[in-house]
């Protein structure tokens, strides 16, 4: 393979090189034919000798100069300015070295020859590299006028640019552009590489019919949310497939091309710029800290471990039951941070052995505690797992961090712990009081992070629709009026990262501003049109019903707690909810021994323990997206 590679490289090359002589014999005698006015028969004898007796030397420095500038070497099929430059300062220093030549050998010469030679040369030499990619893209024009996918840009900047060089060069590539769209009125009746700016946004679904566009690339890598949102909604009028480049740094890392369109999410429809954290902050937070991270192989434990690990931590130690996801954020880490301490290590925190051997042997000073059962209808139906789990598992990891000396415990907990309608919220909810009860008595820091849904993590709507419109349809919803708070992973582990640099004594529960609830009827409509299909004609919405345990909405705080600001607007503490503690661990023991026992039943036992717990609400509604 490699011996037939390298023979086709030899015969291109070969080719050029009979080209480029042929390329300096007109070149020598074009000159003196235009000089005497296109006749050939007009040039005087003495002249056409010294362009022939010189010839020789010619090329064969011709071919020299060349081959140092790499023009025996370029891939000329995508040939851009680099090689231009490299064109044009090789046929210079050949004309000058021509002028040079012919003058030390005394040739005589008309003055004119040695400007005209060097615009001959180098008007053939560029046709002649030029030529086979000039070819191609016409071939490839052709074909995708018959076959392609019909495009439209919006954006006609630097990112917009590269975007439609890239579809129109590629080889692999099937697409047609059609138009390009953009707000900036000057730019509008002008073209990029032959491409029209047909006019602003208000023109999208005009042209988008008009021109019969199957897909468009929002090219505005700038756009912030708001901009995102609006243009999503304008398109969706399109049925047109939508695609998107994430963000600005790839444009400002030369980054930009077809690779990084992606298609347009639900996240660009929530209407807001990502959440900003202090960077500085969490640096020093983690900087030179060991941390644990307990299920960190989840939605938001992997995100922890990804954040926390280019913030510089003395060593990184990621536990987690589940060994497939352990192995996959092990991979991902030891490829993005090779010089980074990390230990994966599969265990549960049920197993009280085993955690207090990890932590008597690495030491942690922080612990972010994110391994959980969350999952509300499957913990519905396995009660006793749930409370296992998630109440007697944080026990256990919260007694070996006050045995280890832990400096401080973060405990990822969840919206559904706030007046709860199922095990899984109650659950976070005792897990809460567990914290609070321990900060009180020990050294170590402990504290809960509470928000709401997640977008994209495990068991979230997003994916389930997105096979769901896959398999075309139905798209199932429980109830037309359920609405939930969203965040994306990157954000809301952002914030419980900054929240523990909040953390003051310990024992608050933190609680991070989710935005405006979305219904999620409105996210099944939008995602299947931004897939290219039409609501209830492509892809149907059924309507499942209400699972047990669920509400329609989520709340953020219980009436009975008190609301701080921190100095992160989006981040504010819960004022602590009295309760008996002495009477709190008799009926933790209690509970206990139930769980052990499989217990048939073990509601009203939770709620005896949290009294805000309304396991009989059946009007509750769906967890489209859990933690």
């Amino acid at each position: 393979m490699r011996n037939r590679i390298n023979s086709q490289l030899l015969q291109r090359r070969i080719v050029l090189v009979i080209l480029d002589i042929m390329t300096v014999c007109v070149a020598s005698i074009a000159p003196l034919w235009i000089r005497f006015e296109l006749n050939y028969r007009d040039i005087p004898q003495i002249y056409l000798n010294s362009a022939w007796d010189f010839m020789i030397f010619n090329v064969i420095m011709t071919l020299a100069v060349f081959y140092v500038f790499k023009l025996y070497h370029s891939l000329w099929a995508f040939a851009g300015t680099a090689e231009v430059q490299n064109i044009l300062a090789a046929c210079i220093l050949s004309a000058i070295l021509d002028f040079l030549g012919m003058k030390l050998m005394r040739y005589p010469i008309p003055r004119s020859y040695y400007f005209t030679y060097a615009l001959v040369l180098t008007g053939i030499t560029t046709c002649t590299r030029f030529s086979y990619r000039i070819m191609r893209g016409m071939r490839h024009k052709a074909q995708n006028r018959k076959n392609g996918t019909r495009v439209m840009i919006i954006g006609a900047g630097d990112a917009g640019n590269t975007v439609i060089k890239e579809i129109t060069n590629s080889s692999y590539s099937t697409m047609t552009i059609k138009c390009i769209i953009d707000d900036d009125e000057h730019k509008w009746g002008r073209f990029i590489q032959g491409i029209k700016i047909v006019g602003g946004r208000d023109r999208i679904v005009e042209y988008a019919a008009l021109y019969g566009i199957d897909e468009i690339f929002i090219a505005i890598p700038s756009a912030n949310r708001a901009t995102m949102k609006a243009l999503v909604e304008i398109c969706k009028e399109t049925s047109c497939k939508l695609r998107t480049l994430p963000g600005i740094y790839q444009l400002v890392n030369g980054e930009v091309n077809v690779s990084k369109l992606r298609n347009v999410d639900v996240e660009d429809l929530l209407g807001r710029d990502p959440i900003k954290v202090d960077l500085d902050s969490i640096l020093n937070y983690v900087k030179g800290q060991t941390i644990m991270v307990t299920g960190g192989g989840g939605s938001i434990g992997s995100e922890l471990c990804r954040q926390i690990a280019g913030h510089r931590p003395a060593r990184l130690i990621i536990v987690d039951i589940y060994e497939n996801n352990a192995y996959e954020i092990q991979q991902e880490l030891k490829h993005r941070y090779p010089g980074l301490d990390l230990v994966v290590l599969i265990a549960s925190v049920r197993n009280t052995n085993r955690i207090n051997h990890i932590m008597e042997e690495y030491h942690p000073d922080i612990i972010y505690h994110a391994a959980a059962h969350k999952h509300v209808p499957l913990m519905e139906v396995s009660p006793n797992e749930a409370i296992k789990n998630n109440v007697f598992g944080t026990w256990k990891t919260a007694q070996a961090a006050v045995q280890n000396g832990v400096k401080k415990f973060v405990l990822i907990s969840t919206d559904k712990a706030v007046n709860p309608t199922n095990i899984m919220g109650a659950s976070k909810r005792i897990c809460e009081m567990i914290i609070q009860t321990y900060n009180r008595h020990y050294d170590t820091e402990f504290v809960a992070v509470r928000f709401g849904n997640v977008l994209g993590s495990n068991g979230s709507v997003i994916p389930l629709f997105r096979k769901q419109i896959a398999a075309g349809g139905p798209v199932t919803v429980t109830h037309p009026d359920i609405i939930r708070y969203f965040m994306t992973i990157p954000e809301a582990v952002s914030l419980v990262l900054q929240a523990g640099v909040y953390a003051g004594g310990g024992g608050e529960i933190f609680v991070l501003d989710m935005g405006e609830p979305v219904r999620i009827l409105d996210l099944a409509k939008n995602l299947i049109q931004l897939s290219g299909y039409k609501v209830d004609e492509d892809i149907k919405i059924e309507f499942t019903g209400l699972r047990p345990g669920e509400k329609l909405y989520e709340e953020l705080l219980m009436s009975e707690e008190g609301l701080m600001d921190t100095e992160n607007k989006l981040i504010h503490v819960a004022k602590p909810i009295e309760f008996d503690e002495t009477l709190f661990y008799v009926q933790l023991n209690h509970l206990k021994q139930a769980v052990e026992s499989e217990c048939d039943d073990v509601r009203e036992m939770i709620q005896e323990i949290v009294p805000t717990y309304s396991p009989q609400n059946a009007d509750s509604s769906q967890d489209t997206e859990s933690r």
